[in-house]
């Protein structure tokens, strides 16, 4: 049989497939009807952009090379609920499987399955964005089996109570759902989360001041800014960092690959094993930040998401781009404003930023003469806001090292042993929380802070003659009990000492 021979019915079946909206999928209902003028013509309705409304091309092709005969009647596809717009060439494969339910009665419950994909003008089947998040809301709404481009498959395979089967043509999937030849499903796989170790602490020499600092800011998910001149090592430690995050959960992974699935890379999908950092340049937009654009992509607050974000030459970035980290810092997700309505996005990273002292970058060094003004160096330093500063937990001087701090031959504790005593705090952390729904530190309120952060009499002495002498705000207090409850956390104490706050009065921001 050349193809199918096309007495129609009235109306087709529906097909289930979904729309993205930010990186949440919808779904989004498909069904064709045929009748009146026009043969051969297709039409879509209920909201579809261009790329949607083109489909009609590529399905007419799709049909005609895969050796099935066009329609001779006019289409009517709908995709519903009318109100949400459709975009992308993701409705291609369920709308080409809605027009041949119109003649062929597939013996198949397509109300237990989802169905997505880009068809070429041959029938072959392309890679789709928003794979992982389909899968979940497919997940949510009980279906059973999802069809994906075979490219996609292997992103959604953590995803467990579905069925995931791999399409790579129109004519595949025909011959799947009349039960001619089975495609065979994708075998949930098993990850093995680790640590991606590019620079080793124990690599570093010095700065071990700056090392614990980087420790404490990991444990508590606290933000950090480092201060100093260039070539003292700051961009180093912030990449050893990165290998002393714990390692992810399978749920925080699915939160992560469902972003970057969005962003429509599967091959960072698929290799997803470790927790984000991201390092964007500081000649970044606000919009690559953030997010957004005609066709929504997440910025790189929302790809650091769970991980870290590391901005080097920080006051060199736009004023503007620098602003747009008020809310995702103060609330853990960033909201973009549209006409079509408000989207939501998670951005829980913790900020790892570094600065030069001065334009210049000499202010302060040994043997070396700063050309920059007090007024130069103040105007350098105001292009980070005071809103900013805030949500910057702790403050550190990185300083070049002398010949014989650099030749010592001393034994470095790796970042494997770090982050082992990382993930016992964390732990401590998420268990304590846990009624909260919380699980760090950095995200205690202050009514919170009041009852996880008991201080025994010694340390209550010590913050009340810090808070006189040192004249800091009631923020920079809380701020300093959260970094104090992190550095008990490290200890294994659950009573915060002495020790503990006198540790975190050292990291107060100096630039306040």
């Amino acid at each position: 049989m050349n193809g199918f021979i096309f007495n129609f019915k009235k109306m087709a079946i529906k097909i289930l497939s979904a729309a993205l909206s930010g990186i949440e999928a919808e779904i989004i209902e498909i069904e064709a009807t045929a009748g009146g003028g026009d043969f051969g013509q297709i039409t879509i309705v209920g909201l579809p952009d261009t790329s949607v409304s083109e489909a009609k091309e590529r399905v007419r092709s799709a049909l005609l090379n895969g050796g099935l005969e066009f329609p001779k009647r006019k289409i009517t596809v709908n995709l519903a609920p009318a109100e949400i717009r459709k975009s992308g060439p993701i409705y291609d494969l369920p709308i080409a499987i809605s027009i041949l339910s119109l003649k062929y009665k597939f013996n198949f419950d397509f109300s237990t399955c989802l169905i997505a994909g880009e068809l070429s003008l041959t029938g072959e089947v392309r890679k789709i964005r928003g794979a992982v998040s389909m899968a979940i809301k497919a997940r949510e709404r009980g279906l059973k089996y999802l069809f994906l481009p075979f490219e996609n498959a292997k992103e959604t395979s953590l995803i467990k109570e579905l069925l995931i089967f791999p399409v790579n043509t129109l004519r595949e999937l025909i011959d799947h759902l009349n039960k001619k030849t089975l495609i065979i499903p994708c075998k949930s796989q098993v990850f093995y989360f680790k640590n991606k170790i590019t620079i080793d602490f124990s690599d570093i020499k010095g700065q071990e001041k700056a090392k614990r600092a980087l420790e404490i800011a990991i444990a508590g998910g606290h933000n950090i800014l480092m201060s100093g001149p260039p070539g003292s090592g700051k961009t180093m430690l912030a990449k050893a960092a990165g290998g002393i995050l714990p390692p992810l959960s399978e749920q925080e992974r699915l939160e992560v690959s469902k972003i970057y699935s969005v962003a429509n890379n599967s091959e960072n999908v698929n290799s997803i094993q470790a927790r984000p950092f991201r390092a964007p340049h500081h000649s970044a937009s606000m919009a690559a930040l953030i997010g957004g654009g005609t066709k929504f992509r997440p910025g790189e607050i929302s790809l650091a998401h769970l991980g870290v974000l590391f901005l080097d030459e920080f006051p060199e970035f736009s004023r503007d781009a620098l602003e747009s980290l008020r809310q995702p810092l103060e609330e853990g997700e960033i909201v973009i404003s549209r006409a079509a309505g408000n989207l939501k996005l998670p951005a829980k990273f913790i900020l790892i930023a570094a600065m030069n002292p001065c334009p210049c970058g000499l202010n302060g060094m040994k043997g070396k003469e700063c050309t920059c003004s007090q007024e130069k160096i103040k105007n350098y330093r105001r292009k980070i806001s005071g809103p900013i500063l805030d949500r910057i937990d702790l403050y550190i001087e990185v300083l070049n090292l002398n010949l014989m701090e650099l030749d010592e031959n001393v034994k470095r504790e790796n970042s494997i042993n770090i982050g082992e005593r990382i993930k016992k705090a964390r732990k401590i952390q998420a268990e304590r929380l846990l009624t909260l729904s919380l699980s760090l530190n950095s995200f205690l309120t202050s009514k919170q802070i009041k009852k996880f952060c008991q201080i025994n009499k010694a340390g209550e002495e010590l913050i009340i003659s810090a808070a006189k002498n040192l004249s800091f705000s009631n923020r920079s207090y809380f701020k300093i009990l959260k970094i104090a409850r992190t550095i008990a956390d490290l200890d294994g104490k659950e009573i915060i000492e002495e020790k503990h706050l006198a540790e975190a009065l050292q990291y107060r921001p100096r630039l306040e």
